[in-house]
């Protein structure tokens, strides 16, 4: 299949896609699996959340989700159909975890509003364009006073970072993500209508998981 971002390395061929959890704790020498935990607690989930990941990928962070909840449900949204078939072997047995075949970076409406949105190293494969897209429909899909959670990576100076990191952040990844991490992102998250932010800084300051939230409503109270 074309990829639609010849410039990306979020689209994955099939045999990345059907090896990718594999690939990715070899590359991360086993990193991955302490570092992703970490980063689905800062969430904070709550028992009854409602949840929406979007490119949720194999379904192994919507697993560990799932293990938050007692009564809520994680929804994944994926466009490859080697994606949902792992998302869907891996969750067999958690019913709080459905996956929905559906394209984040066009406007889409699934009729339901979700208390904490999440998004994994997703959003620096794409054009700034297309990234206001998805910012957009995690704005549209959440309840007020909601979460948007940005697992990715930090903001930084490649070229002030040590020689392995440059070479590294080089060799793997797309040019949209040498763009990406010179953006102030929590003032485009401003902009898009979000109002209060938290940070927590994961692999040095190389990678984050930035939170924005939704603002509530204000109502007048009268006597």
């Amino acid at each position: 299949m074309e990829k639609l971002y010849p410039d990306s390395e979020v689209e994955l061929t099939p045999f990345l896609a059907k090896h990718y959890d594999g690939l990715l704790n070899l590359v991360t020498l086993g990193f991955y699996r302490g570092f992703i935990r970490k980063a689905v607690a800062f969430m904070k989930i709550r028992k009854k959340d409602e949840i929406l990941d979007l490119g949720c990928g194999t379904g192994r962070n919507a697993c560990l989700m799932v293990h938050y909840l007692d009564g809520g449900h994680v929804t994944g949204l994926d466009i490859s159909e080697d994606m949902e078939r792992q998302f869907m072997e891996k969750c067999k047995d958690k019913p709080g975890a459905v996956f929905v075949r559906q394209r984040i970076d066009i406007p889409f409406d699934l009729k339901r509003k979700y208390d904490k949105v999440f998004i994994s190293f997703v959003l620096h494969g794409f054009p700034q364009e297309v990234r206001e897209v998805v910012i957009r429909n995690a704005f549209n899909h959440l309840k007020e006073g909601g979460s948007f959670h940005i697992l990715d990576y930090g903001e930084f100076d490649l070229q002030k970072a040590p020689f392995y990191a440059r070479f590294v952040f080089r060799k793997i990844e797309c040019k949209y993500a040498f763009d990406y991490i010179g953006r102030d992102w929590k003032t485009i998250l401003k902009e898009a209508g979000f109002t209060r932010f938290e940070e927590h800084k994961l692999a040095g300051r190389y990678a984050r998981m930035l939170t924005a939230y939704k603002k509530e409503t204000e109502t007048n109270n009268t006597d």
